[in-house]
């Protein structure tokens, strides 16, 4: 380890995917997002491991799928990291690392269980969080210290009392969602949480300068899976899965910013990390180190595929799926709709307008040639010309399952447990404790 270990800032945002001016999201105000990206080494085929909110994050701070670490399903529906799992934060403590957490987790429903000497999640939104984390950095002296901060921003719901919303008919749509006024105006308050969430961010890079930290300090910016629209949040297409990952350097160190084209998988961050910091890497991470690509000393891309997977969100939906450069490949475990939104989705506008539009039956298999069809609209799983193709990358996405030890129930059981998770957590919010 250094002699004077850097520091780590972590900030979070929720349910954004990469709409982001700087991964060529249009119409989005997000001046220190832009800001943050020309200081770092910005991630552009980041990937999370899930498309949602537990096992994404569970991953992304053990360095762990979610399938080996525990965390299938949401938290708040009962599912809970297995006992011998060692998170990010954990590990840096028993280094010497002071380790703070502020707003949003979504990892345990016992946040005195994921390692961190300090932690106030009372209250999420991204004001009070910043507010917390400058009282911190101003506090914290010249201890080594790992700070999460993590936004409830930009997750639904997106109301005009919180957030100001630009003119919907400023605001363009993405090409999977149908162009109606009611999808519009969900999209408009969608960009204005990220305007509310950029404004916290840029006084928190502001702090960090404030407080002569930003000389020593790692700051790692990333979101956590797709945004909550139809075929994004919930689904293994790229939308999905695909998340902003930028990683500022400490100021001074000679490293250049740039931006990365290689894949990069949520289980990459713990051992990526903790190599630029001198930390060992636990034995248990199944992430790989993208620390030489970072620091410019590698050039070769750190991973050829990213696995990702879903088993529960407020229902039973396995699927798992490997992706390249060029091809995206799923195996869909139970027969389900093409489509299965989750609840948050369902009962928003876009949801809404969508309805019955993908409730034809979900094929077994699919295939997306990434080159000819970078939106995944077009399965060529069967054709004899890319026959070759899909058992190759058959036979990777069983071995991982093999070598990972990915075990699924059946539909029944399945779909049994979401069944009585879902409706206690129902239960829960009905009776205002959840």
């Amino acid at each position: 380890m250094p002699d004077t270990p850097d520091n780590v800032v972590l900030v979070h945002w929720h349910d954004l995917g990469r709409h982001l001016p700087s991964y060529g999201a249009e119409g989005v105000v997000s001046p220190h997002t832009r800001r943050l990206a020309a200081d770092s080494i910005v991630l552009t085929d980041a990937h999370a491991t899930a498309p949602l909110c537990s096992p994404a994050r569970g991953s992304i701070l053990t360095g762990r799928y979610p399938h080996h670490n525990g965390l299938v399903g949401l938290a708040h529906h009962g599912w809970e990291y297995h006992d011998d799992v060692e998170t990010l934060p954990a590990v840096l403590a028993a280094q010497g690392w002071h380790t703070a957490l502020f707003g949003m987790q979504h990892e345990s429903s016992d946040p005195g269980r994921l390692g961190y000497a300090e932690y106030d999640v009372s209250n999420s939104f991204c004001d009070h969080v910043v507010a917390l984390a400058e009282d911190f950095l101003g506090r914290i002296g010249d201890r080594p210290f790992l700070l999460n901060a993590g936004f409830f921003e930009t997750h639904r719901p997106y109301p005009e009392d919180r957030y100001t919303h630009p003119d919907p008919a400023t605001v363009p749509v993405p090409d999977h969602l149908p162009d109606t006024p009611q999808v519009r105006a969900d999209l408009a308050g969608f960009h204005g949480a990220i305007a509310k969430a950029d404004a916290a961010l840029g006084r928190l890079l502001d702090a960090l300068d404030r407080h002569g930290l930003s000389g020593n300090t790692w700051v790692v910016f990333h979101t956590d899976h797709g945004a909550a629209f139809p075929r994004a949040k919930s689904t293994l297409y790229a939308a999905g899965t695909g998340i902003a990952f930028m990683i500022r350097p400490p100021r001074g160190r000679g490293i250049a910013p740039r931006r990365l084209d290689g894949l990069f998988s949520g289980v990459d961050l713990v051992p990526t990390l903790l190599e630029l910091l001198g930390v060992e890497v636990p034995a248990a991470v199944q992430g790989v180190s993208h620390a030489g690509q970072v620091l410019g000393t590698e050039t070769a891309d750190a991973r050829t595929e990213v696995f990702t997977e879903k088993t529960y969100h407020d229902s039973y939906d396995p699927i798992r799926a490997v992706r390249t450069k060029r091809f995206s490949y799923l195996e869909n475990y139970a027969a389900r709709p093409e489509l299965v939104l989750p609840l948050d989705i369902a009962g928003s506008p876009s949801g809404a307008a969508v309805a019955g539009r993908y409730a034809g039956p979900r094929p077994a298999v699919e295939l997306y040639d990434l080159v000819a069809d970078p939106g995944e609209t077009v399965n060529v799983a069967g054709r004899p010309e890319y026959a070759a193709v899909q058992a190759e990358l058959a036979e990777l996405l069983h071995q991982w399952r093999r070598d990972t030890g990915d075990h699924l129930p059946s539909d029944t059981e399945g779909s049994a447990v979401a069944e009585k998770n879902t409706a206690a957590y129902l239960a829960r919010l009905e009776e205002g404790v959840a």
